[in-house]
């Protein structure tokens, strides 16, 4: 199998956890899972999570793999291999932190760090079945993380349950309480369903959550969702290209990698102005959204994940991040938890949006719909 790039026995006695390629670990190469990189030199120093969770006695147990550069959301990786997806092997595994989520979901690891630029921990831990967080943008360091400049990438974990998510933050982040982060013992949260487009089989599965979690919930519209998507898709284009364009004329890309490189070199300084503006207006209106509840809850992904070869085939699957790319351009953090559904063994995602540095809300609220569901 190819869930890690190269397998690693590094600290302490402590959980075991696999670190995404795009995170550098002293000592080896940070190659994004990319032929265009494979003759990086090794870095000189651990990127700071790495650190921090070395300093806690984590014990690393490789590098995992990943949709080339963080810039896709299948998965696919024809260089390094494409993860196992462990709920259904003949689908995608969701990208571009394919290897952590399958790490964890196959059991090779306790827990894994993946990034998250356009819901790159999110989508695949909703495809592969297991709990992925993206914090609050800036809560956790990207020192030592590839790309070294972004405006929406955060660093999270991925785990079975959410007892282990908890222990991860409290490990990488400087003022993560852990206390504040367990589940309440009584009393209704309140919550906010929002109202989007997906499979009616996934849109009952959350409302049902909401029932089973013993929540006062309400649905609400959410302003600027669509718009907020396409001005993520802006932004990464812009900030990827920034970091990686230069290895197009490399000739050592996937054909894919190319192809979106190309497209994001014609990003235009217009659709980048307009994008900002979209990123206040969106923000302001999920912060108006959570004045009056606790959390927002929608799926994760709008269906379940599409097959290996539907994707090869060449059907779309930009929309996997309609409902996840938002809340990067708006920086709140974001959950995903696995979301049985109605008449498929396979399980979906259940998204949980908090205020902006109410990280530990989000995983107090989400213990909560775990134990629930």
């Amino acid at each position: 199998m190819n869930e890690f790039i190269e397998t690693l026995s590094i600290g302490g006695t402590g959980p075991s956890i696999a670190i995404k390629d795009s995170i550098d670990i002293a000592g080896y190469a940070t190659t994004a899972a990319s032929r265009a990189l494979a003759d990086a030199a090794p870095a000189q120093q651990h990127a700071e999570v790495v650190e921090r969770l070395l300093d806690a006695g984590w014990h690393i147990v490789g590098k995992a793999n990943m949709h080339e550069l963080a810039f896709g959301m299948t998965g696919i990786n024809d260089y390094t291999g494409t993860p196992q997806n462990p709920q259904d092997a003949s689908r995608i595994p969701g990208g571009s932190s394919s290897g952590s989520a399958a790490a964890v979901g196959l059991k090779l690891a306790d827990v894994a760090l993946g990034t998250d630029t356009g819901g790159s921990i999110r989508g695949p831990a909703a495809c592969c079945g297991v709990i992925g967080l993206k914090p609050t943008f800036g809560r956790v360091s990207r020192r030592g993380v590839a790309p070294r400049e972004s405006t929406l990438d955060c660093v999270g974990p991925f785990a079975r349950e959410m007892r282990m998510i908890v222990a991860a933050m409290q490990a990488i982040t400087a003022d993560f309480d852990t206390q504040a982060a367990q589940p309440a013992r009584s009393g209704a949260w309140n919550v906010g369903i929002v109202q989007v487009d997906a499979t009616p089989e996934i849109l009952k599965a959350v409302t049902r959550a909401a029932d089973q979690a013993d929540c006062t919930a309400r649905t609400l519209e959410l302003a600027g969702l669509a718009a907020a998507f396409e001005a993520g898709l802006a932004i990464i284009n812009v900030e990827t290209f920034h970091a990686f364009g230069h290895l197009v004329a490399s000739g050592k890309l996937g054909a894919d990698l190319d192809a979106r490189l190309h497209a994001a070199a014609n990003t235009t300084a217009a659709q980048c102005e307009a994008a900002e503006l979209i990123r206040r207006q969106f923000t302001a209106a999920v912060d108006h959204a959570l004045e009056s509840v606790d959390v927002l809850i929608l799926p994760t992904l709008p269906a379940l994940p599409i097959t290996l070869d539907e994707a090869r085939g060449g059907t779309p699957v930009i929309a996997m991040s309609s409902l996840i790319r938002p809340f990067n351009l708006s920086g709140h953090p974001a959950l995903s938890l696995p979301l049985p559904i109605d008449g498929s063994p396979l399980k979906a995602g259940l998204q949980i949006i908090g205020r902006k540095g109410a990280d530990e809300q989000v995983c107090a609220i989400a213990a909560r719909f775990e134990a629930a569901i």
